[in-house]
């Protein structure tokens, strides 16, 4: 086995395979990989002429007879599902067993130079497949991913999912056995691949539930669900778990129905609501909601409506992606009748469609990376909270910011964080002086305060950011706190066992404004505060430290 990334030079991986000297070489080929692997092939063919080379995966398993055709170099191609073929493969290979043209499920170039495609393969037993992660010391860190079943019964027509609805599982006592593995091992992030987790009530049930009951406190696992197939019970169930032990994305695309019928996708929007605001108020669950822009009769203003829409449900992560016409695919099949034109390489995204232009898709670039930077990241929250109040929707706000950025030549540039924070500050510096002049000051100074408690919630920073002015007033009656056991005992309710160690975790800072308020109403309110942040004791679901609200005023302490 040998693992690289699309970071890595061509001629670097292309010495250090040649260096193996393998037999046969096999590559999984995906959008995100393939143009790589057909450059790295060309070349590995040229220095390693007798070695086997062939590829898997859903970028050659539709059209596998065009492939081998533009792609001299490739010896055969794997088709569809490839456990039980490329075990057969190695078997005929390097066991000597067999001949090509009885394996099912492969096409393959003859010693003449024609090609053979055999009959398909049978859909496998799912729990005929071992268990892979027997070893986990080269996963260290890594997210491992997971799969307790195959297929989807939706008919979404961008998806290759949908071209089989029939959905085989797992063994449940099979499931629970490789999922006690992760627990016991500790591992940090679990990643289940199938393709909708709770078309299957029982199954969904039966591993939330034991997920539940063997909880060790550490391993977070990631779910892709249909939102709307929640029933009452699981939502319950869902409620009771561990902060962090679950987080879910759900695929809404569009808030378009004309759209979501013309692209086979049952789902009321209305529901996705209602299970999203249920799940949220048990405080406990990362919710990830996604979205696809150039789908059939979604123009830009649809779009724009169908982000406010699922921005507006407040989810943990919104991803605004960009639909790909992938082979295989019903939406292949239907292209020129929807007028979509797209990239002729992977991934085969959108460039415009009868809907959208692409200069629609290029201010919809903007506003996805503005959203990625803002909101995905975290670290803004009560500072976007307040920014809402300024402009007319969401999607007006980092629409403004990206054609802000475009302006002033940011998206050619790497800033760090606190770039990103004074770049915001100067976006909305000249947004309230247009609009409102003189009196936008008081706005700007309660941003800089919020933006300062922003950063300070993710981390304990060594001086304040060269916006916000110093303040060191209050330094000496920070001291006398940390010297006070009693004081922290009355926030830390029993668990201090030694102040000075505590004190390393905590940092203490005064605003003139109450900032909660403030972001909540978009207004400043005049009302000083006095926050103590809590790095020991940081919330699982978005890393921010516990604050804590000091009762007490200036220097009467």
């Amino acid at each position: 086995m040998a693992e690289y990334t699309i970071n890595q030079y061509t001629n670097d991986i292309l010495t250090d395979i040649y260096k193996q000297k393998p037999d046969f070489i096999g590559f999984s080929c995906y959008i995100w990989n393939f143009e790589m692997i057909k450059k790295l092939g060309r070349e590995m063919k040229k220095v390693l002429p007798h070695t086997s080379l062939w590829l898997g995966g859903p970028e050659v398993s539709y059209d596998p007879l065009e492939v081998m055709e533009e792609q001299p170099w490739i010896d055969g191609i794997m088709c569809g599902e490839g456990e039980e073929t490329f075990l057969e493969l190695m078997y005929h290979y390097i066991g000597g067993r067999g001949v090509l043209q009885d394996i099912r499920g492969i096409c393959y170039r003859r010693e003449d130079g024609s090609k053979k495609l055999t009959f398909p393969r049978k859909e496998m037993d799912m729990d005929a497949i071992p268990f892979p992660y027997e070893e986990l010391a080269s996963l260290e860190n890594k997210i491992i991913y997971y799969e307790s079943g195959r297929g989807c019964p939706y008919s979404c027509s961008y998806c290759l999912s949908s071209e089989n609805k029939k959905v085989r599982f797992r063994d449940l006592s099979r499931v629970k056995e490789e999922l006690s593995f992760f627990l016991q091992h500790k591992v940090p992030q679990v990643k289940f691949v199938d393709r909708t987790f709770n078309c299957n009530h029982h199954h969904a049930m039966e591993i939330w539930r034991f997920l539940k009951e063997n909880d060790n406190g550490e391993t977070n696992f990631h779910f892709e669900i249909a939102g709307e197939l929640l029933k009452e019970e699981e939502l319950a169930l869902l409620n009771t778990l561990r902060e962090g032990l679950v987080q879910l994305e759900i695929g809404v695309q569009s808030a378009n129905e004309v759209t979501l019928d013309a692209i086979r996708r049952k789902m009321s929007l209305d529901r996705i609501r209602e299970v999203v605001d249920r799940i949220q108020k048990g405080k406990n669950i990362h919710i990830h909601l996604d979205l696809i822009a150039g789908l059939p009769y979604e123009d830009y203003s649809s779009f724009k409506a169908s982000f406010n829409e699922v921005y507006s449900m407040k989810p943990d992560q919104l991803q605004l992606g960009f639909l790909k016409v992938l082979k295989g695919s019903y939406l292949y099949q239907e292209k020129e009748k929807w007028g979509i034109v797209y990239q002729e390489e992977p991934p085969y995204e959108v460039l415009y469609t009868d809907w959208i232009s692409f200069d629609e898709i290029l201010l919809l670039k903007q506003v996805e990376s503005m959203t990625e930077i803002y909101y995905n990241s975290g670290q803004f929250e009560y500072t976007l909270t307040y920014l809402m109040h300024f402009f007319e929707t969401p999607f007006d706000f980092f629409m403004e910011l990206g054609n802000f950025y475009e302006q002033k030549g940011l998206f050619s540039l790497n800033s760090s964080r606190m770039g990103r924070y004074e770049a915001l500050l100067e976006f909305f510096e000249a947004n309230r002086r247009e609009k409102a002049g003189e009196e936008s000051e008081k706005d700007v100074e309660t941003l800089k305060q919020l933006m300062v408690h922003d950063l300070y919630c993710r981390e304990k920073l060594k001086s304040r950011p060269a916006f916000a002015d110093p303040c060191e007033q209050y330094k000496k009656l920070y001291q006398d706190f940390y010297r006070d056991r009693d004081k922290l005992e009355k926030y830390f309710e029993g668990q201090i066992s030694d102040a000075q160690e505590i004190k390393g975790s905590l940092h203490i800072e005064h605003y003139p404004v109450d900032l909660y308020r403030s972001a909540e109403h978009g207004i400043t309110v005049s009302e000083e505060q006095f926050i103590l942040y809590d790095y020991k004791h940081r919330n699982p679901l978005n890393k921010q430290a516990r604050q804590i609200q000091l009762d007490w005023k200036g220097c009467d302490c």
